[in-house]
């Protein structure tokens, strides 16, 4: 079994800030879009975002079957104690995902080629710092949109 109680907690940290973005907002204005072409909503980032780490670390890494819609993943609405309630449930699954992976190895699915991701083939770190790469990218357009939505922009 290899560590990854560092991955998760920073994992963890990058999801505890949108959900407390999302639950600062309150379920109105975390599920409304700010005004700009191709905005989405602090809930909808959040919703993406798990299922990125469900998809990538569950069955790009571990194997296991997700069923994922990726589109509709941008217009998901919802109540932020609830998707908080399903990111702890994520966070089981991603620890028994990763109990047993050594992070040198190849993972055991590759992604389909249609999806946005690296252009080269990883090892379980180079998708687990993918998996990285877009929380740390979806925070800070959580933190954005939360600044804009305080200030009375929405659509």
């Amino acid at each position: 079994m290899q560590d990854q109680n560092e991955y998760l907690y920073f994992l963890r940290r990058a999801f505890d800030g949108m959900l407390d973005v999302l639950e600062d907002l309150g379920d109105e204005l975390g599920n409304t879009r700010p005004p700009l072409t191709g905005a989405n909503s602090v809930y909808a980032i959040t919703y993406h975002c798990a299922a990125v780490a469900d998809y990538w670390t569950g069955h790009i890494i571990a194997g296991r079957e997700v069923d994922r819609d990726r589109a509709s993943e941008f217009t998901a609405t919802g109540h932020g104690r609830q998707l908080r309630k399903e990111v702890d449930a994520l966070f089981e699954r991603l620890e028994a995902d990763l109990d047993s992976v050594t992070p040198t190895a190849p993972p055991l699915n590759t992604p389909p080629a249609d999806f946005e991701g690296p252009d080269r083939e990883l090892s379980v770190r180079g998708v687990q710092l993918h998996v990285l790469e877009e929380l740390a990218q979806h925070h800070g357009q959580i933190q954005i949109t939360h600044d804009l939505l305080q200030q009375g922009a929405s659509s």
